[in-house]
């Protein structure tokens, strides 16, 4: 059996960087790990997703139906992915609208975040919704929404990867820099799914 994680995102955000430590992490632990190819366009503003198996599968596809945990770094783009999940799924999704360009250019309207909730919560049992760039801001720095959405992610009791050893692996992944305030968003994004 393997713990199937989709993450689903705009470029720009970090998906990547995300992937990489859950999947370095999971290789620390001894688990067989296959990830998938980059979806979309990586660079800002266009969509991305990655897929991640932790356990035996030799596919890195997720089928339809099957993630166990949605890790959504955009609503609209949770909303997108919603056919990778079943009721069981669990969702952690950031609540903060990036708005594509071609919602200015056609005229259309962002769905409200509260509509889009619901709907995530009518398709599965357990929904965590934080402003993961907003506690990167009061971290203190808004890149590291991305250690906050992880954050979240081991919140989840089913996840997987010991806590200790994902903070390592970001040590070794991050900015030497950076890694304080990454921690703290890390932090900060687990409190807010652990209440």
């Amino acid at each position: 059996m393997a713990y199937n994680i989709y993450i689903c995102g705009i470029g720009g955000q970090g998906i990547i960087k995300t992937s990489i430590v859950i999947g370095e992490t999971a290789i620390k632990e001894d688990y067989n790990v296959v990830m998938s190819e980059i979806h979309g366009m990586s660079q800002r503003g266009g969509v991305v997703s990655t897929e991640l198996k932790i356990g035996d599968d030799k596919s890195p596809i997720i089928q339809d139906g099957t993630a166990d945990i949605l890790l959504a770094f955009e609503p609209v783009e949770a909303l997108r992915a919603l056919e990778k999940t079943n009721k069981h799924t669990v969702c952690v999704v950031n609540t903060a609208p990036i708005y594509p360009s071609t919602i200015n250019q056609q005229d259309l309207d962002y769905p409200d975040i509260d509509e889009i909730l619901e709907e995530l919560t009518s398709k599965m049992d357990v929904v965590y919704s934080m402003d993961a760039n907003k506690i990167a801001t009061r971290a203190g720095h808004p890149l590291s929404m991305n250690m906050a959405m992880l954050g979240g992610a081991c919140a989840v009791e089913s996840f997987p990867l010991k806590i200790d050893d994902i903070k390592d692996t970001m040590k070794e992944n991050l900015p030497p820099k950076s890694i304080d305030v990454n921690y703290e968003a890390f932090n900060m994004g687990y409190g807010s799914c652990k209440k």
